[in-house]
């Protein structure tokens, strides 16, 4: 199953930050902001967190919760947490399992070199467990502010 707007979200079970294993559906009946990202404690990576961080309130109170996916470690993502006070679960997704299903898991070149890693992206699933929203090869500046505006445009409708 890849994922599709307007089609159930794909489901995985995976490791997170807390070191309990979860499933996504077992955020079923809120709003999903699920963010893929590369790499814990980047310039790119540490920006997104930190404003989905800081907009915590207000993505609540739109009934969302936010959780990130990247395939770094349990580890990594206790420290990148602790470090930044994240407010929120990452899901280790070390062999990338998730990030296939989300089509997230793709070539990518960096000073000439090919390698597989995850292109930033966003999904947003609704209570019933819909992908209704997707931003792929996301930059990061004002996303999580979009992600917000989404949201209340969600709520509204």
């Amino acid at each position: 199953m890849t994922a599709e707007v307007g089609k159930q979200a794909p489901d995985f079970t995976l490791p997170i930050t807390s070191g309990e294993t979860k499933s996504l559906s077992d955020y079923k009946g809120q709003h999903i902001v699920l963010y893929f990202y590369p790499k814990d404690n980047t310039p790119g990576c540490t920006t997104e967190a930190c404003d989905f961080r800081d907009l915590t309130t207000p993505l609540k109170e739109q009934g969302a919760v936010v959780l990130g996916v990247s395939p770094d470690s349990i580890k990594k993502h206790q420290n990148f947490t602790e470090k930044y006070s994240l407010p929120f679960p990452l899901f280790a997704d070390e062999e990338a399992k998730a990030a296939e299903a989300y089509g997230v898991w793709q070539l990518k070149k960096n000073f000439g070199k090919e390698y597989m890693g995850i292109v930033r992206s966003t999904f947003i699933i609704d209570k019933d467990f819909n992908l209704v929203k997707e931003w792929r090869k996301v930059s990061v500046k004002e996303h999580a502010n979009e992600v917000l505006a989404f949201l209340k445009e969600l709520n509204e409708a």
